[in-house]
């Protein structure tokens, strides 16, 4: 992997963490379109560039995550964080052979954008506009819509942990957030993951070279810095519109990788 592959996928990491229309299945993708040779590193740098978008929630709301006082907001992302943190290291092998099959991703990211072509008029009734309005109980529905995009790779956890949200009752805009919310402690647990993996891999002094260790860094803070457009981008567009482009964005860019692959494009993930 060259610099300027990497910023390009820190690019595409930094755009669609908070979009519902799948980071994972894009940089996977991406990565495949760019020939990007598929080893150890590669696999380490698409889950590590994360940690940059984490920080870039926490800068945003910073107001809400050091509010120490008010410990029922760590509760609850606690709770909706367990249901994927138990089932996430249950079936990482399963994720990680669908991972490499480039058919599965289109097909869900296809049928993920059907659904959100739906999603606004299935929830219309939603009432609850703050976090401190969320129980404790919503907080582990979110939590359980979230292993959709475990279980199904292409999915987009923004996307089913919205559509959790949503069908709380929480608007569209705090189902957003709180899906920001979510995502620190369930990137940041990826990423830890990811770590401990790269720790015990057996080429690891050839794994974090001084060349790679720049690519990841270098790939963090693009990351960081375009989250950081994206997130305040996406909340102004989602208050006003709502997710039906998401939807037939994520139904053409699905069809066309489908259609793609059906006609002899090889993909390598």
């Amino acid at each position: 992997m060259s610099l300027l592959q990497a910023i390009i996928l820190a690019i595409v990491e930094g755009i669609t963490e908070f979009l519902p229309v799948s980071s994972t299945g894009h940089m996977a993708l991406v990565a495949s379109f760019m020939n990007i040779e598929k080893n150890s590193f590669t696999k380490l740098f698409i889950e590590n560039i994360q940690f940059g978008a984490i920080f870039s929630v926490l800068l945003i709301y910073w107001r809400k995550f050091i509010d120490f006082k008010s410990y029922r907001f760590y509760l609850k992302l606690l709770i909706a964080f367990i249901p994927s943190a138990i089932v996430g290291l249950l079936i990482k092998k399963h994720v990680d052979n669908v991972l490499e099959k480039p058919m599965f991703i289109a097909i869900v990211m296809f049928l993920g954008g059907i659904l959100l072509i739906f999603v606004d008029n299935w929830f219309k009734g939603s009432a609850l506009e703050k976090e401190e309005q969320i129980t404790y109980k919503k907080s582990l529905v979110i939590g359980c819509f979230q292993l959709l995009a475990i279980v199904f790779p292409g999915f987009s956890r923004s996307a089913a942990t919205i559509i959790g949200g949503m069908q709380q009752q929480l608007t569209r805009r705090l189902a957003a957030e709180f899906s920001f919310f979510l995502a620190v402690p369930t990137l940041a647990g990826a990423f830890a993951k990811s770590l401990w993996d790269a720790y015990q891999d057996k080429m690891q002094p050839q794994l974090l070279n001084q060349h790679n260790i720049l690519m990841l860094l270098t790939g963090n803070v693009v990351a960081f810095i375009v989250a950081i457009i994206a997130i305040k981008a996406f909340i102004a567009y989602l208050t006003k519109h709502g997710f039906r482009v998401f939807g037939y964005y994520r139904i053409l860019v699905g069809l066309v990788i489908i259609l793609l692959l059906i006609f002899g494009k090889g993909f390598t993930i």
